[in-house]
């Protein structure tokens, strides 16, 4: 996934490229109006309103018009009639600074599930295949090295979750919310368990990797 970042702060800048780029999304950053209308078509533009060469709601309109891109505007206006400007004006969600690195990512999965809900194909179906293991989201089956892989509902859901996304780096809260449908607290390490259990069941195949602080990824 590939984010836009249109930040003129050289020390915000540097701070959402570590996280972002820590996360496991490709980045790339810009810090006027015009270089971000000149920039790649990127997944998700994290734009701040407060540009040196213009104002941003223009470039927010300028960017509506890119068809598969969602944008977040990131800026420190953050009186109600600010964020409903932004917006109107067809912003995908509005984060005040100063703002958490957590909550900066949980926006930005929170809109790639609307946006990938809404792209979403019948071929998306299809079975995956990642290294010697196979799963057919439509019948639940799971092989790993041709032979039949005895999964419970919950770890097919989060091994199929992490198999779509195979290669990207999946947070926590954003499996919580798939599979479990909710945002929980306290019991912290039912994914953990489940990401153990997981690991055990498909050996030295496949690899579910963790990064820390953030989440899991299914290497390729």
């Amino acid at each position: 996934m590939r984010v836009l970042v249109v930040e003129d702060d050289d020390r915000v800048a540097r701070g959402l490229l570590t996280a972002l780029r820590h996360a496991g999304y490709e980045v790339h950053r810009v810090a006027t109006a015009a270089d971000a209308l000149r920039a790649a078509p990127a997944d998700v533009v994290l734009l701040d309103l407060g540009l040196p060469d213009g104002d941003g709601l223009d470039v927010l309109r300028e960017l509506r018009h890119r068809p598969g891109t969602a944008v977040i505007t990131v800026t420190a206006r953050g009186e109600e009639r600010e964020r409903v400007l932004g917006l109107r004006a067809g912003a995908d969600d509005y984060v005040v600074k100063p703002f958490g690195t957590s909550e900066l990512l949980a926006r930005i999965e929170a809109v790639l599930r609307r946006t990938r809900t809404h792209r979403a194909e019948p071929e998306s179906e299809a079975p995956v295949q990642v290294g010697a293991l196979e799963l057919s989201p439509t019948t639940r089956a799971v092989t790993l090295a041709g032979e039949p892989l005895s999964l419970t509902r919950k770890e097919f859901d989060l091994l199929a979750l992490l198999a779509a996304r195979k290669g990207e780096v999946v947070s926590r809260d954003f499996i919580v919310d798939q599979v479990w449908q909710a945002h929980w607290e306290a019991p912290s390490r039912t994914l953990d368990t489940h990401i153990a259990a997981l690991r055990g069941k498909l050996g030295g195949h496949v690899k579910i990797e963790t990064v820390r602080g953030v989440g899991y990824r299914l290497a390729t």
